[in-house]
């Protein structure tokens, strides 16, 4: 049945700016918005709308994990495709729901094992299992000797787990067309490395200009997006100048790059995906990196940089997006939230700021018809019902009790963080089951008709 639900005393963030609306009410008609505002703006309803006091509770649009490994199994970062697949779609699965239960209701991938994300994002659409809208992706897309590739040569022939290597433009066409045939909606490439690779490390480009523009072009033709791991000003200055949607860290900019993200800001997004980089030096002894290490020292440099790329890419009116890098050991799945703390305290953005990161500009990354993100009338209806105040203690919506309820075009969900949300319900509603004098439980009643 389709909801027909009037949400009434909401403290109502709309994201259309920072403000919120102290009295607000949200009007759901099936998988749409039809009105979100000053509860005193409301015009007659009928009477068939379903009314629910909120007691206060603040409502906000559902955010978007914009560097989503939904695939990825809390490994090590060198044992990203040692899951065996059949494991790893049950983790898979559960990892959507978590995602959802924390408060993000789209995804945008930024690579999977296997196929997972794109049976994964089948099931979610036709109501098999709880999850984000999902903008699936594939195996990531690299050259020899790029991040993708992650074994050495003595151990060809490579499991098919998660890189895709690809040499010369013809074979990016190749490797373009077959995530095609496995129905990507996300094509992920890696133009520089990471700090932690012997043979890859960032600022080398493992790419050529040809390849690149023979990706995108290839990808664009068959209405797929592309998304990019650069962390330099060389990678970053490649994916704008060859189209990428999605450029990944950016941790290095020059003026150059800054002033092509900036005339290029309409249609990309930046997703900084810092988690990987602070988890990292807080958790690197555990790893067998001494904190006087080069290593370290590196990725201390590169947490400052980043710092100051998001500064100038903000000033600059790039869209900036919540999410990186979660599924690892050091950052789990369902901790996604801490990205708005990082926003807020690292990047020294206002709570409304960050939200606004995560909520408008995520939805428009997702969607370009304008249909997610906002609270507005005529939108999806995904949005989340906070006990609390975000713009107060960022940190509440790293706490998923916080979350009372979660809407998900217009279909509402509660408990998707226990790992059993059915037998916790059905425990409670056994609960609540009336008692005889005698202390037992009455008989269920029979369905009338």
């Amino acid at each position: 049945m389709n909801p027909n639900l009037l949400f009434t005393n909401a403290r109502l963030f709309t994201a259309v700016d920072d403000e919120v609306i102290a009295d607000g009410a949200i009007w759901v008609e099936g998988n749409t918005i039809r009105f979100a505002g000053p509860a005193g703006d409301l015009g007659e309803l009928p009477d068939a709308v379903q009314r629910v006091n909120l007691g206060g509770q603040f409502v906000m649009p559902g955010m978007t994990e914009s560097h989503a490994h939904l695939s990825y199994t809390n490994n090590g970062p060198s044992e990203l495709d040692k899951t065996p697949v059949e494991d790893a779609m049950v983790q898979t699965v559960r990892n959507a729901r978590v995602m959802l239960g924390a408060g993000f209701t789209s995804a945008i991938s930024f690579g999977s094992v296997h196929r997972i994300d794109v049976y994964l994002r089948d099931a979610i659409n036709s109501d098999q299992i709880p999850g984000p809208r999902l903008m699936a992706s594939g195996r990531d897309v690299g050259a020899t000797a790029s991040n993708a590739d992650l074994h050495p040569d003595y151990a060809k022939p490579q499991m098919e787990g998660l890189g895709m290597l690809a040499d010369g433009p013809w074979a990016v066409r190749k490797a373009v067309r077959t995530l095609r045939k496995n129905r990507v909606d996300v094509i992920k490439l890696f133009l520089d490395g990471e700090r932690l690779s012997a043979h890859a490390p960032p600022g080398e480009l493992t790419y050529t200009d040809e390849e690149v523009a023979a990706a995108v072009q290839e990808a664009h033709n068959r209405n797929m997006k592309v998304a990019c791991h650069a962390r330099s000003a060389a990678a970053v200055k490649q994916a704008v100048r060859f189209g990428v949607d999605y450029i990944g860290h950016a941790n290095f900019i020059d003026d150059e790059a800054l002033d092509l993200l900036r005339k290029n800001r309409d249609r990309l997004f930046v997703g900084p995906a810092i988690a990987w980089e602070m988890k990292f030096l807080e958790n690197c002894t555990q790893m067998g990196y001494a904190r006087t290490s080069p290593v370290v020292k590196e990725y201390e440099q590169e947490v400052e940089a980043t710092v100051a790329a998001v500064a100038r890419m903000k000033a600059a009116g790039v869209r900036v997006l919540i999410g990186g890098d979660y599924g690892l050991n050091i950052t789990p799945h369902g901790t996604y939230a801490k990205d708005l703390e990082y926003f807020v305290d690292l990047f020294n953005l206002s709570p409304a700021e960050a939200l606004l990161c995560a909520t408008r500009d995520g939805g428009a990354a997702v969607d370009a018809d304008g249909m997610l993100g906002t609270l507005e009338a005529g939108k999806y209806a995904d949005l989340l019902i906070v006990d609390g105040d975000p713009l107060a203690d960022i940190r509440i919506l790293q706490d998923q009790s916080r979350i009372t309820a979660v809407m998900k075009d217009g279909k509402l969900y509660r408990d998707l963080n226990d790992d059993n949300p059915y037998l916790a319900r059905s425990a409670d509603f056994l609960e609540a089951r009336p008692a005889t004098p005698g202390g037992q439980h009455e008989p269920y009643a029979e369905s009338a008709g």
